[in-house]
């Protein structure tokens, strides 16, 4: 299958490299000439824009930072929508697969809009981090038409294990919208059960592994509470990406009349986190944030968000 991959940020650089080892002809494109260089040396071909990357494949697939990014790379001066002037008319309708985490409404404008193209379109967010993308291992929740679904699915195969194609155009936002619930909620639990140890004068290692065998015992605890011991806050998901999609939660919420009472509450620590300057570290550093509460060491200065945002890496 010839696809167009367009970001190529810490997610997007590991995906587009496991559809190239799948045996996917690939055109990436991102707005960093520098970072299609890796993807280039393992043999994709790179294009001048999203338009032309998508001018010659059968399926596009982006992963940016946010909802006004994938607009721009589907439907702004030089996305995706441009390549229809390019395209071969009798080539077969493309497809069009967005993997960023956006609001489900916004999905759902996008693909109408799309729709009204001639573009058939998914929404499909991962879950899994640098470490699924890497493996190839990600969750895939999606949502749209399921004949595009089925066209996408030996992509999708390349760079996921479990594979759902959730309902119609915007559920698969939705999914990953209750999957970011479930995840900060539960890297703030582990957090604050690993600092409450820690300032009880308790081996938090121990405690890990005891809570590990019983019904505390998670993939969360697992994985993000051995992160928290050995103090690697090196990003596989940055903390200001995860304020962003709880935010996209509560703002659902709120248009639903949803009560959401832990996301909102695991929203405020996201926020005064990335307000402590630790924006950039993985969503784990929520564990600094209450050592210090805790009288651990004072937060670190203020210093917020980068003034620019990676966002077609």
């Amino acid at each position: 299958m010839k696809i167009a991959f367009i970001g190529l940020g810490i997610m997007g650089r590991p995906m587009a490299l496991n559809l190239l080892r799948g045996g996917h002809e690939l055109t990436v494109w991102a707005r960093r000439a520098e970072s299609m260089a890796p993807l280039a040396e393992a043999g994709a071909h790179c294009a001048a824009s999203a338009a032309s990357a998508a001018a010659g494949a059968d399926l596009v697939i982006s992963i940016v930072a946010d909802a006004p990014d994938v607009e721009q790379v589907m439907l702004g001066a030089g996305g995706v929508a441009d390549a229809l002037a390019l395209r071969d008319p009798l080539a077969a309708p493309l497809v069009a697969v967005d993997m960023s985490t956006i609001a489900p409404a916004a999905a759902r404008d996008i693909g109408a809009r799309l729709g009204e193209r001639g573009i058939a379109f998914l929404d499909a967010p991962v879950s899994g981090g640098e470490v699924g993308a890497i493996a190839g291992s990600l969750s895939i929740m999606v949502g749209g038409d399921a004949d595009a679904f089925a066209f996408a699915q030996p992509a999708f195969a390349c760079m996921g294990r479990n594979i759902v194609h959730v309902g119609d155009s915007g559920a698969g936002q939705v999914a990953k919208a209750a999957n970011q619930i479930v995840t900060g909620v539960g890297v703030l639990a582990v957090a604050e059960a690993l600092n409450f140890a820690a300032r009880n004068g308790v081996d938090t290692a121990r405690v890990r592994e005891a809570l590990l065998g019983g019904s505390a015992g998670s993939r969360i605890l697992e994985n993000h509470g051995q992160r928290m011991l050995d103090r690697n806050f090196k990003p596989g998901f940055k903390a200001w990406m995860h304020q962003k999609d709880l935010n996209i939660v509560l703002q659902c919420a709120h248009q639903q009349g949803v009560c959401a009472p832990l996301s909102a509450a695991t929203a405020q620590y996201f926020n005064a986190l990335v307000g402590c300057g630790l924006g950039e570290e993985d969503s784990i550093a929520v564990l600094k944030l209450l050592e210090g509460l805790s009288g651990a060491g004072a937060p670190p200065a203020a210093g917020g968000l980068p003034e620019e945002k990676d966002s077609a890496s």
